[in-house]
């Protein structure tokens, strides 16, 4: 897929994901998330780069790890993420965050200025991940701590059918390699190429629980990556879709009436060398 096009299809998606992503993913994605910032170690008046930062998940919690002495930064592609996310820092009054739309691969922010450098779930989503993982090296501070959490095999993610469901009624590519990243030492590997030291992965088995089929299929089609292409669907098609992934996850029903999908994440992080 051409790189620019991805990138649209990326911005304009998750434009349209970011009004439903935290009912849909903040549960499911907080064993990444929390292992992702014990591993940066943050601490009082550290200063804190969080790329793909969507509506703010790891964005705040990393700005009260940093305390008032502290300043985290939070940049994602979707501009409706960013005022998401601004919104919300206005509205519990949290002056230490700033957040900025800007592309992963060509960070607008000077060299050296960062004590860490996180990103939560966004390098699968990169045309060039060595690329967007060099800017946030560049931007590091020797010594600085990274820090990026992917998903899993996809042999080990449940809910992993939305892609072809999807990709059989429209050309989303939404990302062509999606789970490349978490395969073998996929990640590790990019990260010691771009010079970090001290490399540490966590890979992470998890449950993915929905009370419900509205919230799962919520989750796959409406607050998730393949929203735009979801979108464009007529009603008989989405009903279509729904049912397909309803029966890719049906061995995950619980007696509840809900889901409880196999997930699997890793977490990668290294330091730039002093």
């Amino acid at each position: 897929m051409d790189p620019k096009l991805q990138r649209r299809v990326q911005r304009y998606g998750w434009d349209k994901a970011a009004g439903y992503y935290e009912q849909s993913w903040q549960h499911q994605l907080e064993p990444a998330q929390n292992t992702l910032l014990a591993r940066a170690a943050l601490g009082p008046g550290d200063r804190v780069l969080d790329v793909a930062c969507g509506t703010g998940l790891v964005t705040f919690p990393a700005a009260k790890a940093v305390g008032p002495a502290g300043a985290v930064v939070g940049v994602d592609l979707s501009e409706v993420m960013v005022n998401l996310a601004r919104a919300r820092a206005d509205a519990h009054g949290v002056d230490r965050v700033s957040f900025e739309r800007m592309d992963a691969e060509q960070l607008t922010l000077p060299d050296a200025s960062f004590d860490a450098a996180l990103c939560a779930l966004g390098l699968m989503y990169v045309p060039d991940v060595p690329r967007a993982i060099d800017e946030m090296v560049r931007v590091l501070a020797p010594g600085g701590r990274f820090a990026a959490a992917v998903w899993g095999r996809r042999q080990r993610c449940g809910w992993a059918e939305i892609f072809p469901i999807v990709d059989a009624r429209v050309t989303s590519e939404v990302c062509p390699l999606f789970f490349a990243l978490g395969s073998a030492d996929r990640l590790s590997m990019l990260v010691e190429d771009a010079g970090l030291t001290e490399i540490v992965t966590d890979r992470i088995e998890t449950r993915l629980a929905w009370t419900s089929a509205e919230d799962a299929c919520g989750a796959a089609f409406v607050g998730g990556p393949v929203a735009l292409a979801y979108s464009r669907f007529d009603a008989s098609t989405r009903r279509a879709v729904d049912a397909e992934y309803l029966a890719s996850i049906a061995a995950w029903r619980n007696g509840a009436g809900g889901y409880d999908v196999p997930g699997e994440f890793v977490v990668v992080s290294g330091r730039k060398p002093r």
